[in-house]
């Protein structure tokens, strides 16, 4: 019988909608800003295709909130093989459940979380283990992971009903949280897990660096400026092409948070999900968002504080996206992607957009999740 592996880092993520960047020693602070964890749901997704599954299989799984609530309540048949010595768990605890899963042996580990808990896990498996991520976390680098956690699942199902699928050698990275926070980018590279692989349903390692064609940059920042309506809202996402747009207004920019701009001028700075809703309730307001180079992500990666109810509230007319077409070119075909953790939200979200690639110069390129 097939031996599947859960588990789940009950608070990765939690810093993400509070702007916080990263859950790594935050979690206090985070539950201060009135976060709320969400990993077990993004599990929940990503289990619920296996429970039509006709060929059988058992659930190997941490005790409490790191797999057994979750599975219990899917009514999967499972084993418990470690138990954390205390309500809040650690990454010791990742660590220790990823070493019994190797002594255990399981057909494929399927673990929640972000890049940190990936970190976790490869220091005790390496490559000796079938592995696949559920994304949970706030910053997910690492291409050991599904585009959404329905497509880790999916690739979870296959393997189950003994299908073939190739293995491929997925990219552990990371990066420093406090370095994050300060705007800057600092990523390493922690070692390989061994991944089922599907194009399709596994995303890349994303790519670091910034966007070197700065007068592409240019080009796009003054189209969006020239556009700018008196009086309404403008909420600026996350990475260098929204970076370019704040550095034409001559405003400083959060690089990796999301801002707020009025007449030409910031009026809030690096805001989370909640006080978002709070600025933009009742008001016209624009999101301009880029997507993450060399993955596609428009939205959950990195900019949590986008929930859904802020894309709601916006207004699925009112975004626009913002990329180089060099940036689209290495996308290779693939379409955009969108993990906001609502599904019915990420279908109204695909379609062919309209992206700004330059001034009076549009594209129009698909959002397409995988099914």
């Amino acid at each position: 019988m097939f031996r599947l592996g859960v588990i789940i880092n009950p608070v990765a993520g939690i810093g993400g909608q509070v702007a916080l960047k990263g859950s790594d020693g935050m979690l206090a602070e985070a539950l201060a800003r009135g976060a709320v964890p969400r990993a077990n749901e993004r599990a929940r997704l990503a289990l619920q295709p296996l429970l039509a599954l006709s060929r059988p299989f058992e659930v190997v799984t941490v005790a409490g909130e790191m797999g057994e609530r979750l599975v219990t309540e899917l009514g999967l048949s499972h084993t418990i093989i470690y138990r954390p010595a205390a309500p809040q768990t650690t990454p010791e605890d990742t660590r220790a459940a990823a070493r019994r899963m190797l002594e255990t042996g399981v057909d494929l580990l399927l673990f929640a979380g972000g890049d940190g808990t990936a970190r976790d896990i490869c220091a005790e498996v390496g490559e000796r283990l079938h592995v696949l991520g559920i994304p949970a976390g706030c910053k997910i680098h690492s291409g050991v992971y599904g585009v959404t956690p329905q497509a880790s699942g999916r690739v979870a199902a296959r393997m189950i009903e003994g299908e073939l699928l190739s293995l491929m050698e997925g990219e552990v990275m990371d990066i420093d949280e406090a370095a994050f926070r300060e705007g800057r980018v600092r990523a390493r590279h922690y070692g390989q897990l061994k991944v089922p692989g599907d194009l399709r349903y596994v995303q890349a390692v994303k790519q670091g660096g910034r966007e070197s064609e700065e007068l592409v940059l240019e080009e796009i920042a003054a189209e969006i400026v020239e556009q700018m309506v008196p009086d309404t809202l403008y909420l600026m996402g996350s990475g260098g092409t929204v970076a370019a747009c704040m550095a034409h207004l001559g405003l400083e920019n959060s690089l990796l948070g999301v801002d707020l701009v009025e007449n030409g001028r910031l009026i809030g700075q690096d805001l989370g999900a909640r006080e978002i809703l709070t600025r933009i309730q009742g008001r016209r307001c624009q999101l301009i968002v880029t997507l993450i180079g060399g993955q596609g992500h428009l939205f959950g990666r990195g900019n949590q504080q986008l929930s859904p109810e802020v894309i709601r509230a916006v207004g699925l007319d009112n975004i626009q996206i913002v990329a180089s077409k060099r940036k689209l070119a290495l996308l290779d075909g693939r379409p955009l992607l969108v993990d906001t953790g609502d599904e019915a939200l990420d279908r109204a979200l695909c379609g062919y957009r309209r992206i700004i690639t330059g001034y009076r110069d549009q594209v129009i390129y698909p959002v397409a999740n995988p099914q």
